[in-house]
């Protein structure tokens, strides 16, 4: 299998993406396409200790150009035919790649997988999910960014589409949540009001409403919402994990006795700060279009970049969308009897 990563997107540099796709490859069988100005790729990689067998598999596709993280996306796109995201998107297009990876501008790397790509049959808008850990296991929320203002049937077709996703958990019948102010029925706008009436009469696995702090309980699956909604709770999951970890790290060092405390339990923070920390699951996949594309954080690792063209690998191996296209087609038929 084939992976395209776009390697010229991030805040850390091609030598990040290189040292990500370098780890993939130790892990699996792939193949990496490493997408970008093919000089300086080709410094890069010559730069590093690179064993002939790994070199065979990462391939530079040469992109001329790049999109910025502070370029207009739609705009960057129409002019940059020819940048790094168009190109690893047109990769999977023709079937050169399985998937595209990218830790670039996030907007351009959605408007280029829909123009590249289309969207699945019965999707009216792609969206972004993203996995947060939680007490249980792992939960996946959707939309957390791409669509900021959406109607009930747009929430309803991202609950089906996470939900299909939830499966590379091993979740065989995921647990949906609304996420709104209040556990009623009735609490919420009109937007989650005529979603939860919508979800209800699916076929899906609806438990109602759930409110900001059941999201790390772990007591559901898969939590839906808009965009607005879905990014302002992942911002402040990442600055809430960020922050607890500084001021613990504060504390430690104001007493000889705090120390000795933390050398005691260094492991239990070792393992919490794995638990939390964004890298593990690698990057949010975008659901519903005609292919797998995963968007990372724009600081991601060498560590999270690596997780997530693994994630991308498993989301074709387990045939994802097909999944959703079936789930998709099963709800439009539920719906219309009424079930």
């Amino acid at each position: 299998m084939h992976i395209a990563l776009d390697a010229m997107g991030g805040d850390h540099g091609p030598q990040e993406l290189i040292a990500g796709a370098l780890l993939a490859i130790d892990q699996t069988d792939l193949t990496i396409l490493l997408v970008g100005d093919e000089l300086v790729l080709n410094k890069h990689l010559s730069a590093i200790p690179i064993s002939q067998q790994s070199l065979e598999r990462l391939k530079v596709v040469h992109a001329p150009t790049a999109v910025g993280m502070d370029e207009n996306p739609v705009d960057a796109i129409r002019k940059k035919k020819d940048s790094s995201i168009m190109v690893a998107f047109d990769l999977v297009k023709t079937g050169e790649a399985s998937a595209a990876v990218s830790a670039g501008n996030s907007g351009a790397t959605l408007a280029a997988a829909v123009r590249k790509l289309g969207r699945l049959k019965n999707v009216a808008r792609p969206g972004l999910a993203s996995i947060f850990p939680t007490i249980k296991g792992p939960v996946v929320i959707m939309d957390v960014g791409a669509n900021v203002e959406c109607r009930p049937v747009h929430l309803y077709q991202f609950a089906v589409m996470a939900s299909g996703f939830s499966r590379l958990y091993h979740v065989e019948k995921p647990r949906v949540g609304l996420l709104t102010i209040g556990e009623e029925s009735g609490k919420g706008n009109s937007l989650v009001k005529e979603t939860y009436a919508l979800l209800k009469a699916s076929h899906l696995n609806f438990i109602g409403n759930v409110e900001g702090r059941d999201v790390f309980q772990g007591d559901v699956d898969v939590i839906i919402c808009d965009g607005f909604v879905g990014n302002i709770v992942l911002k402040i999951s990442e600055g809430l994990a960020e922050a607890a970890m500084k001021m613990l790290k504060d504390e430690i060092v104001k007493s000889t006795m705090s120390k000795i405390g933390y050398l005691l339990a260094r492991p239990a923070f070792k393992i919490f700060k794995k638990r939390v920390d964004y890298a593990e699951y690698g990057g949010a996949p975008l659901l519903g279009i005609k292919g797998t594309g995963i968007i990372c954080h724009g600081k991601s690792s060498a560590y999270a970049i690596k997780n997530a063209i693994i994630e991308a690998m498993e989301m074709e191996r387990l045939n994802i969308n097909d999944t959703i296209t079936r789930d998709l087609e099963n709800g439009i038929s539920s719906l219309a009897k009424g079930v």
